[in-house]
């Protein structure tokens, strides 16, 4: 399974972006994604997933109402549209899925067993 993520971005603070994640395979439909990010100098968070059958979102209190997950199986993709951008979400942000198909949705980043290379986003003040 490879993932590849894209999307990011400079913004300025208030900004919206939205990243997007291929997922490789006929195996999608029946993968939960989750979007984590990585600050410099800081471990890695969760920032949102989506269940595989798109009927369960969560988010970190801390993007909710900000941030949408969403997801195209057509397209083996999923998004995270990025409102109200602040500085304080500048990070690297990954997408992942758990080794198992349809896994139920975690913020724990070590269910995760495929990640993506990450897409920079940067919010300027």
């Amino acid at each position: 399974v490879q993932l590849q993520a894209s999307g990011g971005g400079l913004v300025q603070a208030g900004d919206s972006l939205r990243l997007s994640c291929v997922v490789s395979g006929r195996t999608f439909s029946y993968r939960t994604m989750g979007w984590f990010r990585q600050a410099p100098g800081k471990e890695r968070e969760f920032v949102a997933v989506i269940s595989w059958a798109g009927s369960t979102t969560t988010y970190a209190d801390s993007v909710k109402g900000r941030f949408t997950i969403s997801r195209d199986n057509a397209k083996n993709t999923v998004y995270l549209q990025m409102n109200s951008l602040k500085p304080e979400d500048t990070a690297v942000y990954y997408c992942a899925t758990p080794s198992a198909l349809t896994a139920s949705p975690s913020q724990n980043s070590n269910q995760y067993a495929y990640w993506g290379q990450g897409t920079q986003v940067t919010v300027s003040s």
